[in-house]
């Protein structure tokens, strides 16, 4: 997805040329079908080729992703999730204060992040 949303519009053959440890091709084209079939990319033909782009923000994608990260690993956990993040080490002071304020906002009734 990061591919298509710098992109805009490119074929699969080009999303495999900027990956940086590229699958082969035809998984390249199976996992934009499967994105397809969910809703997050679609495309058009131009030619012989088709041409995919993003039919979803990246916000609403990276939003998705972490919800489906928090339900297959964490069983449904929010706070797993956290706890994982902050057992990794190398958060910074200036995070952790963040993360503090984020919490605090979202005790008040907003996170303050667009939804």
């Amino acid at each position: 997805m990061d591919v298509l949303f710098q992109h805009g519009e490119i074929t699969a053959a080009e999303v495999l040329e900027r990956l940086a440890d590229p699958p082969s091709y035809s998984s390249v084209r199976a996992l934009l079908r499967v994105l397809e079939e969910k809703g997050f990319v679609s495309h058009a033909q131009d030619g012989p080729r088709y041409v995919y782009r993003p039919k979803i923000g990246k916000e609403r994608a990276r939003r998705s992703a972490l919800r489906r990260l928090r339900d297959t690993f964490f069983n449904g956990s929010s706070e797993q999730v956290m706890a994982a993040l902050l057992d990794d080490a190398g958060s910074s002071p200036a995070e952790l204060d963040r993360l503090a304020e984020l919490i605090d906002q979202a005790r008040s009734g907003g996170t303050g992040e667009k939804r």
